[in-house]
């Protein structure tokens, strides 16, 4: 029946939900600084650096996410599997944050909630845009439609933070507001096109490395904003160019808040890892494992790109679009071999955009050299169906030689243990930090990194 509900109706019926919740709530959005970041790729990641950057420069913080929530000191899991809640969950969260006495609410913010009107009634000061790129083409239809659903959260808007190398980064710029910065890793000469627009951050001296990734920024200033931002070295502890990404967004953030780039760098230094957000299992079978939510072709393509150049087999990254002239590499795993090999454990989400589906089987296995497609979140999907037009995309593979197709998704990864030898890489993407595995409409309990662990103990 939901289905035969034009979306444009359904919108009007989230619109006025989200009246009714401002208004039993009192619009507590107008009480507190709120901090929307949006995007294809990184929002979770860079949520999670701007609260730690706010926090080290003294403000007490709230912030919902994709993984987690947040007010103040208490933190919990988010096992709803949406990244925006409801008008009511979201109206009810930040009256909670009001009340507990935060100063700023990071909200992570999904183009679906803004094309829906879930997010009508929230005042965001300050609009963050990570990236964009091919996702959710299930519901937006067209890339167009995706772009401008990102965009109504850059209306009306005290401050942007743009990221320059995306494409079409003038949309955003182009809007309204009082200040707007614009952050870049590349040696690009169409940032100069901005430099009356906005303020311009630039990481340099750029070193990749899986346990350490650092970066400079140096002390900028623009003619038509005359106030130095100094210069700082950033240290990270987190993996690839999509992180230092992340993390200048973030400093950003700090910035157009007056928190220095020393306490930016003391804040992201601190962070050890984020959950499900390349994060590596330690082990005692001397293999590399690495879990990641990438659920998108560009960000399938980033990890993987990222792993082979740690291997020193660039020439698998052949057709990247990143400019990495500003950039050194490090071998950086624990084991880092040539002969190493990289064994993919990956699916899609059923009720999502098929067409991405051999994109993504294409990608992995151009830089796999054992791919196991498995089950991921079928919802009310045939996951069979899901995993032959991942299959579909899948080159230069033999099936049941170095390419299974394992619907059990412990299964899939017991596979990928058993086949695995000392040096070896075990990426396993899709999931990342989640708690539940949606089946029907049935949410079963479930988390990539526990079945790990349970399955090396075995």
């Amino acid at each position: 029946m939901k289905k035969l509900i034009p979306q444009s109706i359904k919108n009007f019926y989230h619109l006025f939900q989200a009246i009714l919740a401002n208004f039993i709530h009192g619009y507590p959005s107008q009480k507190i600084n709120i901090i929307g970041v949006t995007g294809t790729n990184g929002k979770t990641t860079t949520c999670q650096f701007i609260a730690s950057i706010l926090e080290e420069a003294g403000k007490k913080v709230a912030m919902a996410t994709t993984i987690n929530f947040k007010i103040g000191e208490k933190e919990w899991v988010n096992k709803t599997k949406f990244t925006t809640l409801s008008s009511f969950a979201v109206q009810k969260f930040i009256s909670q944050a009001v009340n507990a006495g935060c100063e700023y609410l990071i909200l992570e913010t999904s183009s679906h909630s803004l094309d829906q009107n879930r997010a009508w009634g929230v005042k965001y000061e300050t609009a963050v845009i990570t990236n964009i790129t091919r996702e959710h083409l299930d519901y937006h239809k067209d890339m167009e439609n995706y772009r401008q659903a990102k965009l109504k959260l850059f209306q009306g808007i005290k401050n942007v933070v743009v990221n320059l190398d995306m494409e079409k980064p003038e949309d955003f710029i182009s809007c309204k507001s009082k200040l707007k910065f614009g952050f870049t890793t590349l040696n690009s000469n169409k940032i100069q096109n901005f430099n009356d627009q906005i303020r311009i951050i630039k990481a340099e001296e750029i070193n990749l490395g899986i346990k350490q990734t650092s970066f400079k920024i140096q002390d900028t200033r623009l003619h038509r904003y005359a106030k130095h931002f100094g210069q700082a070295s950033f240290k990270l502890h987190l993996p690839g160019l999509f992180n230092i990404e992340n993390a200048l967004a973030a400093i950003c953030v700090g910035l157009s808040e007056n928190v220095d780039l020393e306490t930016c760098s003391k804040a992201l230094e601190k962070i050890k890892n984020i959950p499900g957000r390349m994060e590596y299992v330690p082990n005692e079978n001397n293999l590399d494992i690495i879990i990641d939510y990438a659920v998108t072709p560009d960000s399938l393509e980033k990890l993987y790109e990222l792993v082979n150049q740690i291997k020193g087999n660039p020439e698998r990254s052949e057709g990247s679009h990143s400019d990495i002239s500003n950039i050194n590499s490090e071998r950086f795993f624990a084991n880092a071999q040539n002969d190493s090999k990289v064994i993919s454990v990956f699916g899609a989400c059923g009720e999502r955009d098929r067409g991405k589906r051999p994109m993504m089987g294409e990608i992995v296995s151009r830089f796999a050299d054992v791919i196991i497609l498995t089950n991921e979140d079928p919802y009310n999907e045939d996951p069979w169906q899901i995993i032959n037009e991942l299959a579909a995309g899948v080159k230069n593979k033999k099936e049941n030689e170095n390419f299974w197709k394992i619907m059990d998704r412990r299964e899939a990864i017991r596979k990928a243990l058993a086949i695995a030898k000392p040096g070896d890489y075990i990426i396993v993407t899709g999931k990342g930090a989640e708690e539940t595995m949606a089946v029907g409409k049935e949410m079963i309990p479930w988390n990539d990194r526990k079945v790990i662990i349970e399955e090396l103990d075995k």
